[in-house]
C-alpha cells in the first residue's frame, strides 16, 4: 500500500506535533537522567540501547505513545482506521513512494538499499542579535551502515563552505550511524558499494544526456529569433554548494499540512521569511546562488528565487497551476516572481517578496494609438521563462515584454517547451539526480502572546530613555495602547487577504478615549525580525514616528502595542504601533 511524498509529510508533521504536545522528549530525558544516576555503576559511562528501553518501557512512556497515535491509511479515497497497537514502518523506493510494511516486520536491509535519498544536513550560526548565517550544507550519504557490523558505522566528513566559499573547509564533523531496529540480515560492504557505483554511474549519464538535449534546445531556441539571446532563459541554477541542477529540481509540490489553510496564507508566510541577497566579495553585481529549500528555511531568508520556488511549490500543494517567472523589473533588475494560470483562462501574478498579488492583462500591440489598454499594475517589465517541477518553457514572442505577453503555455508559437520526460528524468521524484524530498514544514515555536508583550516592554523602556535624554517626561497610558489592538490584526488580515476590515470600530474607540480639545497621532510599522532596539532605530528614521515619541505639549500620554503574528518554521510578522494624545493649546 503506497503513501504519496505528501501525506507522508503531512503524517510526519503530526507526528511530531503530538509528541510534542505529550512532551515526550522531555520525559525520555528525564528518564534518562534517572536511569544514569540510579542504575548505572559509578564506573560505567555509557548506557546501552536495551537498558534504555527496558527503562522506557517501565514506565509506561511506549505505551503511552502508542495508545495517542492512531494511524489511517489511504484506501480507495476512503480512510480506515489501523490498530494503534501495531508498529507501523515506512519504507522508500526509487519513485520516493512511502510504503508501509505488513506491520509485523520492518523493512529488509535489500529494499533499504533501494532508497536513494541522502540525508541532507544544513549547518548554519546564529549570532547575540538572532542573525543566521548558512555555514554548511552537506549531502550525506548513509546506506554505507547496511554493510557495517552490528548495523553500526562511524563517518568522517569534510564540511564545505557555500557560495563563493563553496571551496573552502569549515570543519569536520564526526559522524556515528546506528540501524534501529537492528537489521536481521546485513549486507557485505562489496554489494553496498556496488550499488552506489551503479547508481552514481547512472545518474552520470542522466545528466549528460540532459545537457545534452539542453544544448540542442538552446540552438533551436536561438534560432527562432537571433535576439533570444539577450533573454533570461534560466534553464541551470547554482545551489549554495556551487553544483549546477536544473531550475525545474527547486520546485516540488508542497503540502503545509495544518500550518497554512490557503494559498493567500502560504503567500503571506512567504513574504514575511527574510530578504537577503548572496553575499558578493568585490564588485561584478549580483553572486548566483539559489538555495535548496531546507537551507532556506533553516536560514529563514533568502534571495527573490529562494522565495518564489518556495511559494511555486505551496500553490502547486493546493492543487494550482503554478510555474516560476524568471525576468526583470524595473531598470532591468533580475527578478522571479510566481504565476498561476486559473481554468478561466485568468493569469495572476504572485509577488512573494512583497505578498501582492496581481491580474495580468495583455495589451494589443496591433491597436490603435487611440484605443483604450490596460494599465499594469505589476512591476515586472520582460519575462524570459516559467517553469515547474515537470514544465520549462521558453518565452518566444517576438517581445519579451511581460505587458503585451500572452501566457497560452500550449501555443508552442508562443512558448517553446522542452521535453517533459527528459524534464522527467532528471527532476521527478526518486530520481538519483533531484534533490531529496521536501521536509515538512516545522511549526512555530514562538510564543505570540509572551513575544509580543516582551517585545512591547523592552520599547516601552527605550522610548522612555530616549525621551529622558531630551529632557522630557514619559506617562503611559495602558488602555490607549490596548484600544490599538484592533488596528494591528486588521493590518496584518489585509496583507494577508487583500481584504480591509474592522477600522471602523477601532476609529469610533479612538473618538472615545481622546476627550475633546485632544489631538491623537498613531504611526503603525511592520518588521519581520523581533528584535526591538533595531527595531526602535528603524522608527526614528521616520519624520512621522520620532513626531510621536518625542512628543511635547499638555498632558502628553504615550501608548506602544506590539502583536506577533507566527507562521511556519518560527516566521513571524511584528506589528508595532506607537501613538500619543495631547491638549491642544492653539
Amino acid at each position: 500500500m503506497s503513501l504519496p511524498p505528501e501525506k507522508a509529510s503531512e503524517l510526519k508533521q503530526l507526528i511530531h506535533q503530538q509528541l510534542s504536545k505529550m512532551d515526550v522528549h522531555g520525559r525520555i530525558r528525564e528518564i534518562l537522567a534517572e536511569t544514569i544516576r540510579e542504575e548505572l555503576a559509578p564506573d560505567q559511562q555509557q548506557l546501552s540501547t536495551e537498558d534504555l528501553i527496558k527503562a522506557l518501557k517501565r514506565r509506561g512512556i511506549i505505551d503511552d505513545v502508542m495508545k495517542e497515535l492512531n494511524f489511517v491509511t489511504d484506501n480507495v479515497d476512503q480512510e480506515l482506521p489501523s490498530s494503534p497497537k501495531q508498529p507501523v514502518c515506512f519504507t522508500d523506493r526509487q519513485s520516493t513512494l512511502l510504503k508501509k510494511s505488513d506491520g509485523t516486520r520492518m523493512a529488509d536491509s535489500t529494499t533499504m538499499l533501494s532508497i536513494s535519498d541522502p540525508i541532507h544536513m544544513v549547518l548554519i550560526k546564529t549570532d547575540i542579535f538572532a542573525e543566521t548565517t548558512l555555514v554548511a550544507s552537506y549531502f550525506l550519504e548513509w546506506r554505507s551502515v547496511l554493510g557495517s557490523e552490528n548495523g553500526v558505522t562511524s563517518l568522517t566528513v569534510e564540511l564545505m563552505g557555500v557560495g563563493t566559499e563553496s571551496k573552502v573547509s569549515v570543519g569536520i564533523l564526526n559522524i556515528k550511524l546506528e540501524m534501529y531496529p537492528p537489521l536481521n540480515q546485513t549486507l557485505s560492504q562489496e554489494v553496498v558499494n556496488t550499488q552506489l557505483a551503479l547508481e552514481r554511474q547512472k545518474t552520470a549519464e542522466k545528466e549528460r544526456l540532459f545537457l545534452v538535449y539542453a544544448k540542442q534546445w538552446w540552438r533551436e531556441y536561438l534560432q527562432i529569433r537571433p535576439s533570444h539571446n539577450s533573454r533570461l532563459v534560466k534553464i541551470f541554477a547554482q545551489d549554495e554548494n556551487g553544483i549546477n541542477r536544473p531550475v525545474c529540481s527547486y520546485v516540488k509540490p508542497l503540502r503545509a499540512g495544518r500550518l497554512l489553510d490557503t494559498p493567500r496564507q502560504a503567500a503571506r508566510f512567504v513574504n514575511v521569511l527574510g530578504y537577503e541577497r548572496a553575499p558578493v566579495i568585490g564588485g561584478g553585481g549580483k553572486q548566483e546562488q539559489w538555495c535548496t529549500l531546507l537551507a532556506f528555511l533553516c536560514r529563514n531568508k533568502g534571495d527573490c528565487e529562494d522565495h518564489a520556488n518556495l511559494l511555486c511549490s505551496l500553490l502547486l500543494g493546493y492543487g494550482l497551476e503554478a510555474f516560476v517567472c524568471v525576468g526583470t523589473k524595473a531598470k532591468g533588475v533580475p527578478h522571479a516572481w510566481v504565476m498561476t494560470c486559473g481554468t478561466d483562462g485568468t493569469v495572476t501574478f504572485w509577488d512573494s517578496l512583497t505578498g501582492h498579488r496581481y491580474l495580468h492583462k495583455p495589451i494589443n500591440p496591433d491597436e490603435p494609438p487611440a484605443a483604450e489598454q490596460p494599465k499594469p499594475l505589476y512591476p515586472y517589465r520582460t519575462i524570459g521563462c516559467v517553469f515547474n517541477h515537470q514544465t520549462f518553457l521558453g518565452n518566444c514572442q517576438p517581445s519579451d515584454s511581460v505587458e503585451s505577453c500572452v501566457f497560452d503555455l500550449n501555443d508552442e508559437s508562443k512558448w517553446k517547451p522542452m521535453s517533459e520526460e527528459a524534464v522527467k528524468s532528471v527532476c521527478a521524484p526518486g530520481a538519483t539526480t533531484s534533490l531529496p524530498p521536501f521536509p515538512p514544514l516545522c511549526a512555530s515555536t514562538i510564543d505570540a502572546s509572551v513575544t509580543s508583550n516582551e517585545i512591547e516592554m523592552q520599547l516601552r523602556l527605550l522610548v522612555s530613555e530616549h525621551r529622558k535624554d531630551l529632557g522630557l517626561t514619559t506617562v503611559w497610558e495602558d488602555q490607549l495602547s490596548y484600544l490599538l489592538s484592533p488596528a494591528l490584526a486588521s493590518y496584518e488580515f489585509e496583507r494577508t487577504t487583500s481584504i480591509s476590515a474592522g477600522n471602523e470600530e477601532f476609529q469610533d474607540a479612538i473618538r472615545r478615549a481622546v476627550p475633546d480639545g485632544h489631538t491623537f497621532k498613531g504611526f503603525p510599522i511592520h518588521f519581520v525580525y523581533r528584535n526591538a532596539r533595531r527595531a526602535f532605530a528603524t522608527c526614528l528614521r521616520s519624520p512621522f514616528c520620532e513626531e510621536i515619541i518625542c512628543c511635547r505639549g499638555d498632558q502628553v500620554r504615550l501608548a506602544v502595542r506590539v502583536r506577533v503574528f507566527t507562521y511556519p518554521e518560527s516566521a513571524c510578522a511584528v506589528w508595532i504601533m506607537f501613538a500619543c494624545k495631547y491638549r491642544s493649546v492653539l
